[in-house]
């Protein structure tokens, strides 16, 4: 049987440390979640994301690079042109799975959603995200 500080340092081997996370979540809402460019866009998914992984929020389920850039297209689409996403705080994570707070609006305006971004993460790069929005910030 193996102990739960050798299973930790086995996990924690092969896992990002915080600042790894933190780094792969904000690069997430700047490179891909801000990004209106296609091109940059699904160079960013396949530079942060595993070629498989699948994206989960309140409207869509996406799997894949191609079928996450167009969720993201679709979600930028229905926003203003200066719309963008900011992180809130720094990320957490352990054991492969990572927590970032976001909000969102106009650059030097108010704030018009806010959010949370949970992510499984698998050799540096996200399998799995889930996001959320907080209750009446729609």
């Amino acid at each position: 049987m193996t102990s739960s500080v050798e299973q930790q340092g086995k996990i924690g081997a092969a896992t990002p440390g915080v600042g790894a996370f933190d780094a792969l979540m904000r690069a997430n809402i700047v490179r891909v979640f801000n990004e209106r460019d296609r091109d940059r866009r699904a160079i960013a998914l396949s530079e942060l994301y595993s070629e498989h992984a699948t994206l989960y929020d309140p409207e869509t389920v996406a799997t894949g690079w191609s079928a996450i850039s167009q969720a993201v297209e679709d979600l930028l689409i229905r926003l203003p042109p200066d719309f963008v996403f900011t992180a809130v705080g720094q990320a957490v994570g352990h054991n492969g799975v990572a927590r970032l707070f976001w909000r969102a609006g106009p650059p030097d305006g108010p704030v018009a959603v806010t959010g949370t971004d949970v992510a499984h993460i698998e050799n540096g790069r996200i399998k799995l995200l889930y996001v959320f929005v907080d209750p009446g910030a729609h």
